[in-house]
């Protein structure tokens, strides 16, 4: 690794937060406690949080301040219509060669987490991502998986791969080359998420490396969530309203492209529509023929109670009702 001295900064940690209270200080702690030999920044965005958030946030920054780079909002951007905070305010402003993204639910567990990825960008200049499994913490109740596990060992990752994929990448995993968002392509811009899209463009620009060890935590249904927040008010018009602004955000990308991916962002979209039926409980058309593709790339325990509540709705309401009493 050849840098111009020790105080050159390489790595640039992207962080947005709103009313995350009871997470941030892991958050934190996470990235002042990396171990590497080269210099990190912290670029962290507050939304205008009321829950105590800032306060956090600017003890680190005056324990950290030549780390901590926070800008605190004292109106809630997303509220005037601004969706693409990281574009918009970490981005422009972060120094480092590499760009590692941390949303304030979430958090490191690996001390040398960032020194494992930036060895490998530097060693493979060609690659365009790295990331790697998480932890899966549930707040509250759910039956769902302990890991975020896309692959099931260390390996590359081809860019078609990258974008018709059956599992998600952590966004804390996330590390790429801060070049690659000096300019925002409109389908990021546009996009009602920023990890996709984010996939998206490194994909457009080569491979990624996938290394399979569980380096961070990625918190389930926090109370400032965009899950948590999906689920108020009207379900299924907000995961419709989802699906299309995900189908354009994908045909954008396939035009930017000119169509070399066509394939694998129709089935991407595609995938993404499925989805929304699942969540939805939509599951005559979850069962239809056509979908069978995207139905067998469910994991065995939601594939087992979709099929539990279709046979048995009667049963399977009571166990519902048994399993969320139990939690009072």
């Amino acid at each position: 690794m050849e840098l111009k001295n020790r105080e050159e900064i390489l790595v640039s940690i992207c962080c947005i937060t709103y009313n995350q209270k009871n997470y941030i200080r892991d958050t934190l702690e996470g990235f002042v406690s990396q171990k590497t030999n080269f210099s990190y920044e912290v670029l962290i965005h507050d939304d205008a949080s009321t829950d105590g958030t800032a306060d956090i946030i600017r003890e680190y920054a005056r324990r950290y301040p030549e780390k901590m780079k926070p800008i605190l909002q004292l109106e809630n951007q997303y509220a005037k219509g601004l969706y693409n905070v990281s574009g918009t305010y970490n981005f422009p402003r972060a120094r480092g060669r590499y760009i590692a993204m941390c949303e304030g639910d979430d958090y490191w567990t690996d001390r040398y987490k960032l020194q494992r990825q930036v060895d490998f960008m530097e060693a493979h200049p060609d690659c365009s991502l790295v990331f790697h499994s998480a932890r899966i913490e549930v707040q509250g109740r759910a039956l769902t998986e302990k890991r975020m596990r896309p692959y099931r060992k260390s390996r590359q990752v081809s860019p078609k791969e990258m974008i018709d994929k059956t599992s998600g990448y952590p966004t804390a995993s996330l590390m790429f080359r801060t070049d690659m968002v000096k300019k925002l392509p409109d389908f990021y811009i546009k996009a009602p998420l920023a990890d996709i899209p984010l996939q998206l463009m490194a994909a457009a620009r080569g491979w990624a490396y996938y290394m399979d060890r569980p380096m961070c935590v990625y918190r389930l249904g926090g109370s400032s969530s965009w899950t948590t927040w999906m689920k108020q008010g009207d379900y299924e018009k907000k995961q419709e309203q989802y699906f299309q602004e995900m189908k354009k955000m994908y045909q954008s990308f396939d035009r930017e492209t000119g169509g070399c991916f066509h394939k694998e962002a129709q089935r991407a979209a595609a995938r993404i529509r499925f989805l929304t039926k699942v969540n939805t409980r939509k599951y005559e058309e979850v069962l239809a023929k056509k979908n069978r593709k995207f139905y067998r790339e469910l994991n065995w325990r939601t594939r087992f109670f979709i099929r539990f509540e279709v046979m048995a709705p009667n049963l399977y309401g009571i166990a519902w009702r048994l399993f969320h009493h139990s939690e009072k």
